[in-house]
């Protein structure tokens, strides 16, 4: 071995050492080998950065910030709140749970996509009677299954996608990875959800830690022209246990209505009194698109800035709304905030919200302009309750979202426009329709999987070029000699499995795709089939919570500990590779 070699093995050797050991984040990892290898010289110092400009880079940066924006658009509550339904089996649930997040994992980042319907999953859970815990390791499986589909699903696809443009002059398309991903996910998808979830251990002991979330008491009011005029509330009651919502009473005219409350057919501005926590009263508005104030409050609100967001504030005994209402202190006028919703340990609010007074130790639920939220909390005279990321959904722009990514993914797919263009081109759109607000435009961002990603292309850059793949894929060529090309790749496959299992997915990338592509130079086949077996083994790593970010999400609302996961994800494992490398032959053809 070469100088050069010695050093970006060694280096190489250190990083996953480092990340195995998990005593310091894998970006600072990553960042600090990417310097000594400058200082050392085996990266050139003009190409330091050159990884952080690199398409990859680029488009799993602007994958989070579309994916944040279908969220916050209220895309996928199309979705969850017509077919999840707390009364189905435990199987059933599972299945369809799966299917919806294999499906949504495909056309947004898996991660994402997990993040997205971990909350259902754990709602759906609580009103079951059920643990999270028997349900939240197979949707994690499931939305990582689903992102070897597409080139977007996943880094590791993204990743491939680049080194096959570097190496051989064209990226792989959106769709390509679709025959043998397809096969490894539909295959991966049926074990999870007729085998798998049973191989789950059962403890007795409640181990889930899932956040528990204050229940408001709050109001919504019914819009001109609204759809829901004419209704009966008590129609409304199925809407309201698919977002875990409890319809209480009936607000007209400033007077609440009993008794006959629930025959009463709605009118505009008419305020429906529920109890729910933030989120599923923010489903349950974008879902009848109900608003949260009457129109010209809510209007003068939403006119004061860039949007508004949702605060939790705490009322100390030093409060100036001790003893006084929301609207006897001018919340509304004098800070441009509207009071949405009580919380009051279970007691019950009889008046409107607005008008109840304040005690101290209620929990507020507040609609203010987006960050103000510090100065209203200080003028109130309160506590802000742990950030917990609560967002207004833009309902009303759900089509335009949908409709904005459907056009990047057919342009993209077609030809016309390259990705990191489409979907740049639709972050934009989304920014300037405020789908993504300006403001939180770069917290979508996961900064340090950029790090990591923009700190390891240029070292997998500098062991190809050191011959440093070219020894490690001699090694395996020779481990395998005699071997027919099944074999070869079933080794491969295992190998960059393994690695994934207990490294992060996007570094083993980096790494095992220039080897695969030098085995079939070496061999003198084509280099697609090896190069499909990195991108389907990379992403499939289900035996330990480390080995992809999912597993590591549900490790506490799930009360997992570690030697869970292998009793589902080892059978698992095993199934992904016996179907891909049929799939692989006889798509991607040696």
């Amino acid at each position: 071995m070469s100088t050069d070699q010695i050093i970006l093995f060694s280096l190489f050797g250190a990083v996953f050492g480092l990340l195995l050991w998990g005593r310091f984040r894998y970006d600072i990892v990553a960042f600090t080998a990417l310097m000594i290898a400058v200082v050392l010289g085996v990266v050139p110092s003009a190409d330091a950065f050159s990884g952080f400009g690199h398409p990859a880079t680029l488009v799993v940066a602007l994958v989070l910030v579309v994916s944040a924006g279908l969220v916050r658009s209220g895309a996928v509550f199309l979705i969850t709140r017509t077919l999840v339904d707390a009364s189905r089996s435990l199987g059933a649930h599972i299945a369809l749970m799966g299917a919806i997040g294999g499906v949504l994992s495909a056309f947004m980042n898996n991660v994402a996509a997990l993040a997205l319907l971990m909350p259902v999953d754990i709602q759906t859970a609580r009103k079951a009677g059920r643990s999270p815990g028997l349900s939240l390791m197979p949707l994690s499986f499931a939305t990582i299954l689903g992102g070897m589909v597409t080139l977007i699903g996943t880094p590791p696809n993204i990743i491939i996608a680049s080194i096959r443009q570097d190496s051989l002059g064209e990226p792989f398309g959106m769709f390509d990875f679709a025959p043998v991903g397809g096969v490894a996910a539909i295959a991966g998808l049926l074990f999870v959800a007729l085998v798998g979830w049973r191989l789950i251990p059962a403890r007795d002991d409640e181990k889930s830690v899932a956040e528990e979330v204050s229940q408001y008491i709050a109001e919504l009011t019914v819009p001109e022209g609204s759809k829901l005029i004419g209704t009966r509330l008590g129609a409304l009651e199925e809407d309201a246990e698919k977002a875990d919502v409890a319809i209480i009473g009936l607000i007209r005219d400033g007077k609440r209505r009993y008794g006959r409350a629930r025959g009463s057919a709605l009118q505009a501005g008419d305020a429906l009194v529920l109890e729910a926590t933030p989120d599923a009263l923010d489903e349950f508005r974008a879902a009848l698109s109900l608003a949260v104030a009457e129109a010209t409050r809510e209007d003068k609100l939403k006119a004061t800035g860039e949007g508004v967001e949702i605060i939790e504030v705490v009322v100390t005994d030093q409060s100036r709304l001790i003893g006084r209402t929301a609207q006897s202190v001018g919340l509304g006028w004098r800070q441009s905030t509207i009071l949405m919703g009580i919380s009051r340990g279970g007691k019950k609010i009889t008046k409107q919200i607005r008008k109840t007074d304040i005690r101290a130790g209620d929990i507020l639920l507040l609609l203010v302009p987006r960050d103000t939220g510090a100065d209203v909390t200080q003028w109130i005279g309160a506590l802000p309750l742990a950030e917990r990321g609560l967002a207004v959904t833009a309902d009303d722009k759900v089509w335009l979202a949908i409709g904005l990514f459907v056009g990047a993914v057919i342009a993209a797919s077609v030809g016309l426009l390259n990705l990191p263009v489409a979907l740049g081109l639709v972050v934009v759109a989304y920014v300037l329709s405020k789908i993504v607000p300006l403001s939180e435009l770069y917290t979508h961002i996961e900064w340090p999987v950029i790090v990591l990603l923009g700190s390891m292309i240029p070292l997998g850059a500098a062991l190809e070029s050191s011959g440093g793949t070219e020894l490690i894929s001699g090694w395996l060529i020779a481990l395998t000699q005699g071997m027919p090309a099944w074999a070869v790749l079933t080794v491969l496959m295992v190998v960059t499995m393994s690695l994934s299992d207990v490294l992060n997915n996007t570094a083993t990338t980096i790494v095992a795709a220039p080897v695969g592509i030098q085995m079939a130079q070496t061999l003198g086949v084509s280099p697609d089939p090896f190069l499909m077996a990195v991108a389907v083994a990379a992403s499939a790593a289900f035996l330990t919570p480390i080995g992809h970010k999912n597993n590591t999400l549900i490790l506490g609302p799930g009360g997992y500990e570690f030697g869970d996961y292998w009793r589902m994800g080892l059978p698992l494992e095993i199934i992904v590779v016996a179907v891909s490398i049929p799939a692989i032959l006889v798509f991607w053809p040696l």
